[in-house]
């Protein structure tokens, strides 16, 4: 029997798992990958040998696909859907599978009328740790169901720090629409149908242009016998995303973020006994679990983890329906889908209608006539340094993927457009002008080749367009990360050379190091009017709290530091690499670089101590042990060459750890006499603007 061919409509990170879940399930075949980015699409297709496509049309016309997934934003996923329909694909969307439940039934509807399967994407319900739950349940093992709690408290780090262009962030309403059908999936196919009774909103992040967002939402429903409370916590908090179940018999209680399900019960012993046994089953429960999962991932090297079984599951039962011809799994059918975002938009209706308004923009009274471009201008540095630009009376453009950005509040002083970073003649005209380019643009990619193509190909192309337009000043940001900093003995300058071979280093620091000598080489040979700038570890509003410059969190509550944490970092606000940024526009720096290091104050642990001061947060801090770090990566390193295959692999080496505890100190004195910079002096005003303004915790 011919495999089914399956092709992927979106290339973006959730892509990726939905191609490992189909490489894992039986009987399917990756077939195409289609985006509107040629290299996102070509990239993803060649991992999996299958074919790459830029158009839908493309795609169908191709006659190379059986069924399709579509993972785009979600304002797209009805006309796509309809289109693959009508063709005779069938439909797996992503959720939220439309923007409304009328969309989601034309939806459910066009696939009746074309005899193909439209599935949602309720992936959690594939996870195994739910079905035995769900069995369980259903044996009344549990006893008789009176309430469920349905939680996902997990931090949502756009809604304080960016990227706010985003589609899940362009109206409150959007925040239940993307996260809501994790919680209600579970309900529906559990209990039923739901009835929402109630729903409240807390705890609003402000967006740019003091457009709030709640980030505390909770919903009551009920469904059957069971009372229902949903929960939304999208602040800094222990990770929480579970179902519990509160039966006469028993409580049970999944995790399914970890894929453990734990049930507690009464048991006949005596009042002595009975808290030692329920405490010793609850052990015993925990151990047993956390034992299976640790086995099924060294078994699998790490490939099946709870996030990626719930794909396969839900690949499992869809496909596997769909090859014996048997009727469509209820949890995954289309009756699912219209059910589900019926009672996610009664939700949303029973928020209070302030909660839902957005604001409204600030009234343009003229087009803006910008001299000052922003690559990377939606990101953390980049909205500082546009603000600062606008400020000092500069109108600016900003390059973005999409025309909104986070400057509603700057009609008259910010434009947004829109351009690809790979198309030298759009670029070009993106310039016209344009008398300064800053250039903050990076990509975190996972192979050198495309490391070169998507990261130091950008940067060189973005210097040849400003040779192109005319433009008297690009401003590139590289990265200290590029440095040895393994050695305290060493201290740092702006005459400190990146190491000769740097094959071994990890690709962020190598590819920024090699966009510099590109961009140096372009001003020796052709006279490119390039100054680099190399922030240090930037912190300040709109900053996050898990900063991976200071070491590798897990949660919001505990981070392993690089090192010891005991050496002073080299941390630096972000209105001050705003300011480091603007000086450089008109001082006579051509082909000159600086390091954008505040001055010296706190070491890591300094910094989680002013934290726990000033915030009552005590985050669990532990050294991280770089020989541990480096011999760890070393066996990962093997696994993933000789067991897994995988090409481009890269192993840092134990020079490169050592760099990212920063323990080569810097001297940041070349900045300010050549620039006049002035980064912040005060340890107080410091902590005030790091910590307290930062809104670390998002309330």
């Amino acid at each position: 029997m011919s495999p089914i061919r399956v092709g992927l409509i979106g290339a973006g990170y959730i892509a990726t798992w939905h191609a490992d879940a189909l490489k894992a399930t039986p009987g399917v075949t990756l077939s195409a990958v289609c985006d509107i980015s040629e290299s996102a699409a070509q990239g993803l297709a060649e991992a999996h040998g299958a074919q790459a496509f830029c158009d839908v049309d493309a795609l169908i016309a191709a006659g190379c696909c059986d069924a399709v997934h579509i993972l785009t934003p979600p304002h797209l996923h009805e006309a796509l859907a309809l289109q693959c329909m009508s063709a005779g694909l069938h439909v797996l969307v992503e959720k939220p599978v439309a923007e409304s439940a009328a969309a989601t039934l034309r939806m459910a509807e066009a696939a009746q009328a074309a005899s193909v399967r439209f599935h949602p994407g309720h992936n959690f319900l594939g996870l195994p740790s739910y079905q035995r739950l769900k069995a369980e349940m259903a044996t009344g093992s549990y006893g008789r169901i009176s309430g469920c709690e349905i939680t996902w408290a997990l931090p949502l780090a756009p809604l304080r720090s960016g990227p706010y262009n985003l589609w899940l962030l362009r109206e409150p309403r959007n925040l239940l629409l993307e996260l809501g059908p994790h919680l209600v999936a579970f309900a529906h196919d559990l209990f039923g149908p739901v009835e929402i009774t109630h729903a409240e909103a807390s705890k609003p992040a402000l967006l740019p242009g003091d457009d709030p967002r709640p980030q505390y939402i909770r919903a009551f429903g009920r469904a059957g016998t069971a009372e229902i409370t949903f929960t939304l916590a999208l602040v800094e908090t222990v990770d929480d995303r579970s179902v519990t179940l509160r039966g006469s018999s028993a409580r049970a209680r999944l995790d399914f973020a970890q894929d453990v399900l734990v049930t507690e019960r009464e048991n006949p012993s005596d009042l002595v006994v009975n808290p030692l046994r329920r405490q010793l089953d609850l052990s015993r429960q925990h151990l047993g679990q956390g034992l299976r999962n640790a086995w099924i991932q060294a078994r699998s090297l790490n490939t099946r983890n709870p996030y990626g079984q719930s794909f396969r599951g839900m690949n499992a039962a869809i496909y596997g329906a769909l090859a014996k011809g048997a009727p469509v799994d209820r949890r995954f059918s289309a009756d699912s889908a219209v059910a589900v975002m019926q009672s996610v938009e009664a939700m949303i209706d029973h928020l209070p209608s302030k909660v839902l308004q957005v604001a409204a923009p600030a009234v343009q009274t003229r087009d803006p006539k910008p001299t000052a471009m922003v690559i990377g201008g939606t990101g953390f540095i980049g909205r500082a340094l546009t603000r600062r630009l606008a400020a000092e009376g500069r109108d600016v453009r900003v390059l973005s993927r999409g025309r909104s950005g986070p400057f509603p509040d700057l009609p008259d002083r910010v434009e947004t457009v829109a351009a690809s970073l790979h198309d030298l003649d759009q670029l070009t005209q993106a310039m016209e002008g344009i008398e300064v380019v800053f250039n903050l643009a990076k990509a975190l990619e996972t192979s050198w080749a495309d490391a070169l193509r998507n990261d130091v190909g950008v940067a060189t192309r973005i210097g040849m367009a400003c040779e192109k337009a005319g433009v008297q000043r690009l401003v590139y940001t590289g990265t200290i990360a590029s440095y040895d900093m393994s050695d305290p003995r060493h201290t740092i300058t702006e005459e400190t050379g990146f190491p000769v071979d740097m094959s071994d280093r990890n690709l962020y620091a190598r590819s920024k190091a090699e966009c510099e000598r590109q961009l140096l080489k372009l001003h020796r040979e052709r006279g490119l009017p390039v100054v680099i700038a190399r922030p240090g570890i930037v912190v300040g509003p709109g900053g996050p709290l898990q900063h991976w410059g200071i070491g590798r969190w897990h949660g919001a509550g505990a981070v392993r530091i690089w090192g010891h944490g005991r050496n002073t970092l080299p941390f630096v606000l972000n209105e001050d690499v705003a300011d480091g940024l603007v000086r450089m526009i008109d001082a006579p720096v051509e082909g000159q670089s600086f390091n954008l290091i505040g001055e010296p104050m706190f070491s890591a642990r300094d910094y989680f101590d002013a934290i726990a001061e000033q915030l009552g947060a005590r985050i669990r801090v532990a050294p991280g042990n770089l020989y541990a770090f480096y011999a760890s990566d070393a066996v990962k390193y093997a696994l993933k060459k000789y067991a897994l295959r995988r090409h481009g692999v890269i192993r840092p080496s134990l020079a490169d750890w050592k760099s990212r505890a920063h323990f080569s100190p810097f001297d940041n004195s070349r900045p300010k006499q050549v620039l006049g910079w002035r980064p912040e002096p005060d340890r107080a005003a410091f902590v005030e603007k790091a910590i307290l303004r930062a809104n670390l915790m998002g309330f």
